[in-house]
């Protein structure tokens, strides 16, 4: 029996229970030098770059240390020495990645992350959704099993729960079924209900027909993909959610260090304002491209950007100190952001003053044509367009293929929705316009005899390209 485990998932309740800790900025020091001291393998890396501990005692001497990965970090050291004490015992569970970068990765986690990362589940269903006051069922559809998201989701809930909030959780999964049989028999019980999952399952289960979603006063927490604000006005019109900004809320989630920042009213109501106006998104963002932007807080999460990917710093199973992940975008000053905003006319509703946090997702999700990065974020505006949206699921797969004369073309193929005729000329068409608007790489690059893409239609789950049951893939590289 570990007695001083006990001690510090004691210790890490009681924070949970308490007020939100105020820390100063030199936690990371203190994080840094006790993972010097307590891993080996972090050990090991530092010796091998001839770094002395004590001589960093700065966040200037902070910014100097080697940046972590997983090819440099994660797989080169046995799992073991990744953790505290160089063993696995001091974790009680064990996520796995959804391998979409390469093979699966092994993260232990404790307890007591679980409770630092349910402050960010509190912001949302608490802050954001009432769910201290009012009878909240919470239906974890995310996929249960070894993968982080839905048995973290879970767990991070019921802390919520056991805090005091009158929420109970129900976790199908994302067995579409199951949702919707335990759905009607639960949800007249509470004052609403909160769907947790992936933006294209969330919306599949959504668009089922004969659910009287009205009735049951939806609220969502997503998790895993940029969705445009077309696809959150869309989906909130088919829930019946009553307030897209309010009522729906993205997390910036990885399996590396859990929930690194949650969406709140404040971030998506700038998100909208930019939305429409793609030349002020460039300005802010670098980028027309529109990033999800969350609020982050930096008493537990420490954020930097290099070479236009993000690095964070954050205690775990495996504490990660200046840890590379290959999410492309950037940070924000609360005050800087909303300084911008007022500028340009726009002032949003109250929130946490607290720093944002944008990312565009990753290199690797792209495809490149004419030597243009053809993005998922831009083609999924062109589908969500009136006249088109009714008659896909929203999922497609984006390729450059070449033909027999070594000619490349755009080629998107589209799944439809269940008993519905969709028109691909009328998609294609659709998803150019858009590429044109929001992608200036695509209206430079691409000859104009090039822009309209091929459109190939495909029945909901095929096979091949949308199998049910796994997560869903939007490029391919030939």
């Amino acid at each position: 029996m570990d007695g001083s485990r006990q001690i510090r998932v004691r210790q890490a309740f009681d924070d949970f229970f308490g007020p939100p800790a105020v820390q100063s900025g030199d936690w990371v020091l203190d994080l840094f030098l006790r993972t010097a001291e307590t891993v080996p393998a972090y050990r090991k890396l530092l010796r091998e770059n001839g770094i002395e501990p004590a001589g960093i005692r700065s966040l200037d001497d902070f910014r100097t240390l080697p940046l972590l990965d997983k090819p440099s970090y994660h797989e080169r050291y046995p799992l073991p020495e990744l953790c505290r004490d160089g063993a696995l015992t001091g974790c009680d569970m064990i996520a796995v990645s959804s391998g979409s970068s390469g093979r699966p990765t092994i993260w232990p986690r404790a307890l007591e992350d679980e409770l630092h990362v349910a402050r960010r589940f509190e912001q949302v269903l608490v802050t954001g959704f009432g769910a201290d006051e009012r009878a909240t069922l919470a239906v974890v559809c995310f996929p249960l099993g070894t993968w982080v998201g839905g048995l973290f989701t879970q767990a991070c809930v019921r802390h919520l729960a056991a805090k005091g909030c009158p929420i109970t959780v129900v976790a199908p999964g994302n067995n579409k079924a199951e949702i919707l049989r335990v759905l009607p028999e639960l949800a007249p019980h509470f004052e609403q209900v909160v769907l947790l999952g992936y933006p294209p399952f969330v919306k599949d289960v959504i668009d089922t027909p004969g659910v009287g979603w009205g009735a049951y006063n939806i609220k969502l927490v997503l998790a895993g993909e940029v969705f445009s604000e077309q696809w959150r006005d869309l989906v909130s019109e088919r829930a019946g959610v009553a307030d897209p900004v309010r009522d729906v809320a993205s997390l910036y989630g990885t399996a590396d260090s859990g929930v690194l920042g949650n969406e709140t009213a404040v971030s998506v109501s700038i998100r909208r304002f930019f939305a429409e106006r793609p030349e002020l998104a460039r300005e802010v963002f670098g980028d027309s491209r529109l990033p999800t932007l969350v609020q982050y807080d930096p008493a537990s999460r420490f954020f930097e950007v290099h070479d236009g990917t993000l690095v964070f710093t954050a205690d775990g199973g495996i504490p990660l100190i200046r840890y590379r992940i290959a999410d492309e975008g950037g940070i924000l000053g609360h005050d800087e952001l909303l300084a911008f905003c007022a500028e340009h006319g726009f002032t949003p509703p109250p929130g946490p003053q607290l720093p944002f946090v944008y990312l565009f997702g990753r290199s690797l999700f792209t495809v490149s044509f004419f030597g243009a990065n053809v993005y998922p974020e831009n083609v999924t505006v062109g589908l969500e367009q009136p006249g088109i949206r009714d008659t896909v699921t929203g999922k497609f797969v984006i390729e450059s293929v070449e033909d027999a004369d070594r000619d490349r073309s755009l080629r998107i193929t589209v799944e439809t929705a269940p008993g519905q005729t969709a028109d691909a000329a009328r998609i294609a068409e659709s998803i150019r316009a858009q590429l044109l608007r929001l992608n200036s790489e695509f209206a430079h690059y691409v000859p104009a005899g090039r822009q309209l893409p091929e459109v190939v239609l495909r029945p909901a789950g095929d096979p091949e390209h949308f199998p049910a049951g796994v997560k869903h893939r939007y490029t391919r590289r030939s």
